[in-house]
């Protein structure tokens, strides 16, 4: 997905109505028992659209799965796929792509996707610690891809808060 000599795809990452029951699924139906859960508050967290999401975060098999509960209203884009009647879902929503390496390398891989054909339709940063991106890939692809980047110490703390299966 997108020839980007620091790119790497990271991430599959599902939306559900009820992070609790979603959290469940995992741990009984795929031999996942932990996930690292917080929610996006963090301080200087900057958004092209206010939004608030409960995160949980593991790495299985060598890719990280993220689940997403939208609350509030606030995440359309998260939201969207989900019923709207209060029934339980989860629904698949995006893969990441990580680029590694400086924040210039985030932003010449930015500046390398045609707009036209990978529209950015969502992005964000939390200082200069963190910057997200997603292009809506619906019409070809099914989904969105999110482009990420982290500042490596930052990185490296979050890394190390997110349960790891099989475990080593």
């Amino acid at each position: 997905m997108f020839p980007s000599l620091n790119a790497r795809h990271s991430q599959i990452a599902y939306v559900t109505t009820d992070l609790d029951r979603a959290l469940a699924v995992w741990r009984d139906q795929f031999d996942v028992p932990s996930f690292y859960v917080f929610t996006n508050d963090m301080p200087g967290l900057e958004s092209s659209h206010p939004f608030q999401l409960k995160i949980a975060l593991a790495h299985v098999g060598g890719v990280e799965i993220e689940l997403i509960e939208p609350l509030h209203d606030s995440a359309p884009l998260h939201a969207a796929p989900l019923p709207t009647d209060g029934s339980f879902a989860m629904r698949f929503h995006h893969v990441a792509m990580r680029v590694e390496g400086s924040l210039a390398d985030f932003e010449a891989h930015m500046a390398g996707l045609d707009p036209a054909l990978h529209p950015v339709v969502w992005s964000g940063r939390m200082g200069d610690l963190m910057r997200f991106a997603y292009t809506d890939e619906r019409a070809t692809l099914g989904h969105h891809i999110e482009h990420v980047w982290f500042d490596a110490g930052f990185y490296g703390q979050l890394v190390a808060a997110i349960p790891v299966y099989p475990e080593r």
